[in-house]
């Protein structure tokens, strides 16, 4: 990053350098209507030339910024928790490989599918000791085990890592109608075409993804990103979800310690 710096400052310093007018003030001006740019094309393209040299620094500084580091994800996951468990990440890698040449409702299904089926159902009390815990997906793969929230977190940190706008995904609380019209609550992952479209749900109850409309069983009541929270019915952001939720908040900078 130091040199990312140098670099920029070099770019700028020489496009100031190359703007100001090496000739003399008392020089006598050019008896031409020609304009001035097309008389020095050399000093013209170097301008150009610095100018393009400062966006590829800037380009390439936010590549690696925004670029997560995978392999530690995986080494990581060999340490901690075996062999297994590098392995369900490099199959989770591969499945990523194969659904970014896919159209985006494929590769909802993919994701969606991916952890239905490999990854087990479990309370967070049996797995961490804790009544509540939101596990990185790390975590999750590493133990090959969690709750509704950890699948919905996966999947949507996935899909992020797909390229699919965070503007577009929402982490969904709901209250979930199961056998004996009783409802409990439970944790989806939405995705919607814009901010007042039915969202497509992504649920580990069932591995289809399907419209809101038709999962009639789930009444929704807040949903989240990492941008921000809303009310189930509204269409404004109410307020900041790292604010108002602790456990988002503590489940992202794990995140980001472990690659993401």
């Amino acid at each position: 990053m130091q040199f990312l710096g140098f670099a920029l400052n070099y770019c700028f310093n020489h496009f100031i350098a190359c703007s100001s007018p090496s000739h003399p003030a008392s020089a006598e001006p050019r008896p031409t209507t020609v304009p001035h740019w097309l008389l020095r094309p050399s000093r013209t393209l170097q301008r150009l030339g610095l100018l393009l040299l400062g966006l590829v620094c800037l380009w390439f500084a936010a590549s690696l910024l925004a670029t997560p580091n995978l392999d530690l994800k995986q080494r990581l996951a060999q340490e901690r928790y075996g062999a297994q468990a590098a392995q369900t990440v490099a199959a989770w890698r591969s499945m990523m490989d194969e659904a970014r040449t896919q159209p985006l409702e494929r590769q909802l299904q993919l994701v969606n599918t991916f952890f239905n089926r490999r990854i087990s159902y479990a309370l967070d009390p049996s797995i961490w000791g804790q009544p509540d815990y939101w596990a990185t997906p790390l975590e999750f793969m590493g133990r090959a085990t969690g709750d509704c929230e950890d699948f919905a977190i996966a999947k949507y940190v996935t899909l992020l890592l797909l390229g699919v706008p965070n503007e577009q995904m929402r982490l969904i609380y709901v209250r979930a109608r199961t056998a004996g019209a009783l409802s409990e609550a439970h944790m989806v992952l939405g995705f919607y075409e814009t901010p007042e479209a039915e969202p497509l749900i992504l649920d580990n109850l069932i591995t289809s993804v399907r419209p809101a409309s038709s999962r009639p069983d789930l009444t929704p009541l807040f949903s989240f990103n990492s941008q921000g929270l809303w009310v189930a019915g509204q269409t404004q952001q109410v307020a900041s979800s790292t604010a108002r939720l602790s456990r988002w908040r503590d489940v992202l900078e794990r995140m980001s310690r472990e690659g993401l």
